[in-house]
């Protein structure tokens, strides 16, 4: 490697200028003012991929395990966010969501959907069809939930915030440097960029879509876990159709499914999309439907977790899949919450890839996972509601950095 360039070791570099490592380079800053942190990026901007490619929503904390760090950071996340936002002039609002049950099968798993946001504190309200009307006109269902906490708000914007705060305490934020290397050495680290060797005495890897290449590049993991990369795309309603919806509308989760599944978002700026779907991703940071990058496809094909999840899943993959490449069957399924939505009212919208960190065995990882190594932090899975929940997971990984490097 490189002699490092000019300059002073920092006390702590954090790899990925997303908001999470954004949150977290704050958190260290307030902890310790007179760290040297910097936070490095591959892109010229911060907030490039997950942080700028994502629904928007100020999650409420509904489906997560009571108990959890996901219900925990979401509940405590959701409230420093709206504080944040209140004093940087961000705007955001709160307009409620609603979760549909749209046939008899579906309420054994609205009722279960209930009490655990009651545990987790939620205001959930249980509405009769007579009552949908109340919330959204158009939406039709058997039964449905209310929670009045959730929200929109646009990230790109708080990723911004977070980047002009780091700066504002001190801190500096180095577009263009692409991590290629690390290596430890007696002081420190030193990490091999684009724009040349850097130093540092300590390292936090909040490197989302690349977060299992940067913990190899430092020799943490063994292979024991890969990021597999979801395409979820949108489509995004006509302006004239856009008061379809008010606010949010979700379905109740498909238990044969690991995700949310396609739900309606007004977003801050009026609009209103639909989506997003989940499908295999052949380019973790490729936006449109026909970005291929061969190292990224390889990766997932030769990691044998891919293979037993695709089997597992295989039914209700290939329907996702198929409402992807067919506007009809995804018409359809908006349909089921909103009858009276034609063809004509639906363009091709936005896309985003998600990070989901997958093990050997299979398994998908549903909470955040944070390890630490010697001298080094990864974090490796960073699922939503973690644009919600930053702040306090930005506080979370700082408090455990100061303990473990011993700043």
């Amino acid at each position: 490697m490189p002699e490092p360039h000019g300059g002073a070791p920092a006390d702590v570099i954090i790899v990925g200028a997303g908001v999470i490592g954004l949150a977290t380079a704050m958190a260290l800053l307030t902890a310790r003012p007179w760290l040297r942190v910097a936070v490095l990026e591959k892109e010229a901007a911060a907030g490039t991929h997950q942080s700028g490619h994502n629904s928007g929503v100020l999650h409420a904390g509904l489906y997560y395990q009571p108990g959890s760090l996901k219900a925990r950071f979401c509940r405590e996340g959701r409230a420093a966010l709206l504080e944040f936002a209140q004093s940087h002039g961000i705007p955001y609002r709160i307009t409620g969501k609603l979760v549909v049950a749209t046939g008899e099968s579906e309420l054994g798993r609205l009722r279960d959907l209930a009490e655990r946001g009651r545990a987790n504190g939620l205001a959930v309200r249980e509405l009769r069809p007579g009552e949908l009307a109340e919330f959204e006109p158009a939406v039709r269902g058997v039964r449905a939930l209310h929670i009045p906490e959730s929200g929109v708000i646009d990230y790109r914007q708080v990723t911004a915030a977070y980047a002009a705060e780091v700066t504002r305490r001190g801190g500096t934020v180095r577009g263009g440097h692409g991590v290629r290397g690390l290596r430890r050495t007696r002081q420190g680290w030193l990490i091999q960029t684009d724009a040349g060797v850097v130093q540092a005495r300590a390292v936090v890897c909040c490197a989302g879509l690349q977060a299992d290449r940067i913990a190899a590049l430092a020799g943490h993991g063994g292979g024991d876990y890969r990021i597999v990369p979801f395409r979820g795309d949108y489509y995004t309603f006509r302006p004239a159709a856009a008061g379809l919806v008010r606010g949010l509308v979700y379905p109740v989760p498909d238990p044969a499914f690991p995700f949310l599944g396609v739900h309606f978002t007004r977003g801050i700026d009026g609009g209103l999309r639909a989506g997003p779907n989940a499908v295999p991703a052949l380019a973790r940071e490729g936006y449109r439907r026909l970005s291929v990058n061969g190292p990224d496809v390889l990766d997932s094909l030769r990691f044998p977790g891919l293979r037993r999840l695709a089997r597992a899943y295989a039914g209700t993959g290939a329907r996702e899949i198929w409402r992807d490449v067919v506007k009809p069957a995804f018409l359809a399924q908006l349909r089921r919450y909103i009858p009276s939505i034609r063809s004509a009212d639906l363009t091709f919208g936005p896309s985003g890839i998600r990070a989901q960190c997958l093990s050997r065995s299979g398994a998908l990882v549903d909470d955040f996972l944070i390890e630490a190594g010697d001298g080094i932090i990864h974090v490796l899975n960073a699922p939503s509601p973690a644009a919600t929940a930053s702040l306090v997971i930005g506080r979370h990984i700082a408090a455990r950095a100061l303990d473990h490097f011993d700043l």
